[in-house]
């Protein structure tokens, strides 16, 4: 129980703390939520939650707070780390910083904000598991986009961890994210702390006072306007100035020296220390709300011993409080008023010469950047491109541009302004700036700085960088095309060496890949690979081969691409520049093998490369091998497993191909099932698809049409695949996946014309050694022959190609050709098997189609047919939701179940989602109770 008289800040919030007292008990049951906690400063909002903090801990839950300022919002996940220090877990933040905090070169493919994003929410999710957690995040509207963004994913994830997450905030600035973030926490868990009233005011002055308070020091107070901080700021000032007396048994306030303001207040509480102990708090304003001692050794420049005496003076004066192994200011305004006092000028040069101390100090980046930013924000700053600034920059602006992008542009900007182009740095800057503008999301921005770069900038190895963001830029916006014309003039420049040469090569073949242009890719790769392996350019060898194998692959050319796969993987083995290239080689080489059938050493592969992504840090490449994944397991019949790797919920960050391919699948799956959430899934994947201009996704292209189908527009639904057929003409794998939809759609509609073109590029398409593209052309061909061993042969092959989706269609084709016969009896046959897969696949759709067509043959479903599985219920859970439910029990978190499964943590936590909503339970908790219950009979299950 909170005693208010112990807690003057909290003297009229009994009604907050009730509801608040309500969070911690849910807590400590193992139930999420997310709260927030609004008010203007000094309201009360961080005595608030200090009080759920002390009442947190007293129920046996952990406590982490972290706090936001100005200065943090250009660092990624900076008040995060801090917070979480001293986690008593074995991969904590200090790994999670290190991996922040490493060089990464233009076009590694790493992004290490997003992976240390993963990590932060592995290391909540392992807090999770040991006891209930609070997180507190205080001044949130100073939080940088990526702690947001971190607390929204977190947000999502509430009911099925035993999480508290509590956001402390003023109602202004107003931030779009900060509104989207808001939107998670239900309107009862929202507490807007107002102003005190009359009443509550006389008892917070009675207890400041330490007596009933006179008529004098009432009216003072009422200047106030109810705001805790100013009151007890205010009477602390009239004690410490002997200003209040004793009347007639009342405190009553003498004299007219009275601060006017909250501002004028905190002046006089630090106006009574001592000379020394004033010009040491200004310098810890300097660091932040947070700051370290050593820290602040290094910006006085005096030993630790030596500010240990004034630091206890600040501490004793309610200056500063202890905060964990650091120091902090009690409230964020006492510091922003020693801040803003000092002259902007002064405080400018005082933050440059701070950043320097840090430096020499052996500070990480981002703190020496943090004083740096605030040096030279002002236009007429002084020493803005000075040595030591450019030299740093050179030194270190990569890793800063790897951890804090938006950071390192305005540092960079004004470096690059100051030196002109030739003189050494700029060059080099110039490059970073792109890199660090298209790692901020800013690829317009990133695009203008290098192409304005590329007009002058000679030096082989950063125009190969400036290409390679460009490149990427144009991708983004969907215009990789433009990037060729650049990639030639580069290419025709005199004096590239063979070296440099082989790597624009590269990255003109992987462009005209990306486009379809796969016979250019395919002779710019072969060049490539002739000029780097003469040279012994392992890198551009590396890339040229494996872009072969993706024109391989997309040739349907899968058998030539496995010996490519493996001398590229020989060749990428053990060097860090190619760890990029050895994850894509084996995100293709799975997608390989499933062209051959080969599922299960396909799904093995693209498990494999997922975890070997995740530990990498490289999440455009755990995105794309769950994207892999996912349409394997559509294509086994594994749909709620396919759902699992491409649920909006957990999504992770992919390029626009994969991401249109996942939301593709997912519609598929979802329009099958008869589910109306298919059409968001459809609006997200055109939306990707817009961006990829005139490339096909087939999985897209078979969605859209399946959507017309549905709408009773068999015509549009036609002719999507037809267009769609004509476009990827190159790309034989992707025409294989269109065909058979395409025949039996021409077919209902008696278009002879498509019927017989879809027939020859049938012919064209067979693999041997591929059941399912042996299986293509009998399947067009019965179709339009109306064949019913054709169809059936068809079936067979899909059977034994394990893809039963194409293996129902083929049956039911059949049997409806055989009905035409008059033969029921074989038409019923394959009927109740076609009814059988769909049911097993839960396509309510189709068996709502299949059944209605059959019955006008006077055909019922047999009475052998199997059942559908349960929606609801333990009986509704898959394979992997029992397995993952039996190691919830066992009390694992989300990431151990993850290592122990070969699983993302991101799939788990949607497993776990889906499990909660079968059983219509809450909690990781509850799972575990129920699982209890079930006790023999669940153990055998899972």
């Amino acid at each position: 129980m909170i005693e208010t008289r112990f807690a003057p800040s909290l003297i009229g919030r009994q009604r907050h703390l009730d509801r608040t007292r309500e969070w911690v008990t849910t807590l400590a049951t193992g139930r999420g939520r997310a709260v927030l906690v609004e008010g203007e400063p000094g309201i009360g909002k961080s005595s608030l939650m200090r009080a759920v903090a002390d009442e947190a801990k007293a129920a046996s839950c952990q406590v982490f707070w972290a706090s936001c300022d100005e200065l943090s919002q250009a660092f990624p996940l900076l008040p995060l780390l801090d917070a979480l220090e001293s986690a008593p877990v074995a991969s904590g933040p200090a790994e999670i910083a290190e991996l922040l905090r490493a060089e990464s070169a233009p076009g590694n493919g790493v992004d290490q904000v997003a992976a240390a994003t993963e990590r932060l929410l592995d290391l909540v999710d392992e807090l999770c598991a040991t006891a209930p957690v609070l997180l507190v995040v205080d001044d949130l509207q100073w939080a940088d986009p990526a702690t947001v963004q971190t607390l929204g994913r977190l947000a999502r994830a509430l009911h099925q961890l035993p999480l508290l997450v509590a956001g402390v905030m003023r109602p202004v600035p107003i931030r779009e994210d900060l509104k989207a973030l808001s939107r998670l926490v239900a309107p009862a868990d929202r507490q807007r702390l107002h102003s005190l009233s009359e009443a509550e005011v006389a008892r917070l002055v009675e207890n400041a006072a330490g007596g009933k308070p006179g008529p004098r020091l009432l009216r003072l107070a009422a200047g106030a306007a109810g705001n805790p901080l100013y009151v007890i700021e205010l009477v602390d000032a009239l004690a410490r100035g002997g200003a209040l007396t004793v009347e007639g048994g009342l405190v009553e306030a003498t004299g007219t020296r009275t601060p006017g303001s909250l501002a004028a207040a905190i002046a006089d509480r630090v106006e009574f220390l001592s000379a020394p102990g004033r010009g040491l708090l200004r310098a810890a304003a300097l660091l932040g709300v947070d700051f370290s001692v050593s820290e602040l050794a290094m910006v006085s420049g005096q030993s630790v011993g030596e500010l240990m005496p004034v630091l206890d003076e600040a501490i004793l004066a309610g200056v500063l409080r202890e905060n964990d192994f650091a120091l902090a200011f009690r409230h964020p305004l006492i510091r922003a008023a020693l801040y803003e006092e000092m002259p902007a000028a002064v405080r400018a040069a005082w933050h440059r010469d701070a950043a320097r101390a840090l430096a020499d100090g052996g500070a990480p980046a981002e703190r020496v950047a943090r004083q740096l930013l605030p040096a030279f924000q002002r236009d007429d700053a002084p020493g803005v491109a000075d040595e030591w600034m450019v030299r740093w920059l050179v030194d270190t602006g990569q890793r800063l541009v790897a951890r804090a992008p938006g950071a390192a542009i305005p540092l960079l900007r004004r470096a690059v302004a100051a030196i002109p182009a030739g003189v050494a740095p700029h060059d080099l800057l110039a490059c970073r700036l792109a890199d660090a503008l298209y790692r901020a999301g800013e690829p317009a921005g990133a695009a203008d700085v290098a192409n304005s770069a590329l007009d002058y900038v000679t030096r082989p190895d950063y125009l190969v960088d400036l290409h390679w963001t460009l490149a990427q830029c144009r991708a983004m916006e969907g215009r990789a095309a433009e990037s060729l014309t650049a990639l030639e003039r580069a290419l025709s420049l005199p004096g590239i060496e063979p070296r440099h040469r082989s790597r624009l090569q590269v990255l003109s073949a992987r462009t005209h890949c990306m486009l379809g242009r796969l016979d250019a890719a395919e002779r710019l790769a072969d060049a490539a690979l002739a000029s780097a392996t003469a040279v012994g350019e392992r890198w551009a060898t590396g890339w040229a081969l494996g872009v072969l194998t993706i024109v391989r692959g997309m040739r349907g050319e899968v058998a030539e691409a496995l010996p490519l796969f493996d001398q590229a993987l020989s060749v990428a083995e053990g060097h860090p520049g190619l760890a990029d290239l050895r994850l894509v080689l084996q995100i293709n080489q799975a997608a390989a093998l499933s062209n051959l059938d080969r599922h299960d050493a396909a799904i093995r592969a693209a498990e494999q490369v997922r975890q070997l992504a995740d530990e990498a840090g490289n999440v455009v490449r755990l995105g794309q091998a769950q994207t892999v994944l996912g349409e394997l397991l559509f294509a086994v019949g594994r749909w709620d497993d396919a759902l699992s790797e491409v649920d909006l919920v957990s999504r992770v960050s992919k390029d626009p191909a994969a991401e249109c391919l996942d939301q593709g699948v997912a519609a598929r799956i979802r329009l099958h099932r008869g589910d109306a959430s298919a059409g968001h899934h459809l609006a997200e994947a055109q939306s990707e698809a817009e961006r990829l201009g005139d490339v096909v996704i087939g999985a897209y292209t078979l969605a859209r049409s399946l959507e017309r189908e549905q709408a009773d527009r068999p015509a549009e639904a036609l002719a999507v695949l037809m267009d769609a057929l004509v476009a990827s003409a190159e790309e034989v794998e992707q025409m294989a996946e269109l065909l058979a939809d395409a025949a039996r759609l021409a077919v209902s509609l008696g278009d002879g014309k498509a019927a017989r073109e879809i027939l020859t590029q049938a012919e064209s398409v067979v693999l041997a050694g591929a059941p399912h593209r042996e299986a293509i052309t009998p399947h067009c061909r019965g179709l339009v022959d109306r064949d019913p061993d054709l169809l059936l042969t068809a079936a067979e092959r899909y059977s034994v190609a394990g893809r039963p989706l194409p293996q129902a269609q083929a049956l039911e084709a059949a049997g409806a050709v055989l009905a035409e016969r008059g033969d029921l009896a074989g038409a019923r046959t394959h009927f109740t098997s076609a009814y059988g897969i769909y049911s097993d696949l839960g396509a309510d759709w189709d068996l709502a189609r299949t059944q209605a067509k059959f019955r006008s043959y006077g055909i019922r479903r047999g009475p052998h047919a199997r059942h559908r599985r349960a929606d609801s219920g333990w009986g509704s859970l898959t394979p992997t939701e029992m397995k993952v439910a039996g190691l919830v029990a066992e009390g694992m978190s989300n990431p151990q179940i993850a290592a122990h499964l070969f699983l993302s943590r991101r799939t788990v936590q949607t497993h776990v989602s889906h499990i909660l909503a079968k059983l219509q339970l809450h909690s990781r908790t509850e799972i575990a109770r129920e699982a209890s219950r079930r006790g023999a009979g669940f153990d055998q299950a899972s």
